[in-house]
């Protein structure tokens, strides 16, 4: 099953940002993705920056990732812009999802 450009953008820019490696970084993107609901293959760019601003943070700290903060703010930025390639739920829904 074919990745969104999202995840893949996501996927390629925590691998340069962080010490992971390829599979370490797709697989944080996977359990991040998972923890919100989403999929990798129809998540769209507005709905990875949710995702990413809410929860990745602590899925950072947990292996150990320095300067979570910076990370963070560089990847949110980095699929902001992106095109809405996904029909899945607004920003709005994953909000109530995460109970924000």
């Amino acid at each position: 099953m074919a990745s969104s450009a999202a995840f893949e953008t996501v996927c390629d820019r925590l691998e340069q940002l962080t010490s992971l490696d390829r599979l370490e970084s797709r697989g944080t993107v996977r359990l991040l993705l998972k923890s919100a609901g989403l999929e990798a293959s129809s998540v769209s760019g507005a709905q990875m920056a949710v995702a990413i601003d809410r929860l990745l943070g602590s899925e950072l700290e947990t292996r150990g990732v320095e300067n979570v903060a910076t990370v963070v703010s560089e990847l949110s930025a980095s699929v902001a812009d992106l095109a809405d390639e996904s029909t899945g739920d607004s920003p709005d829904a994953i909000f109530a999802r995460l109970g924000g």
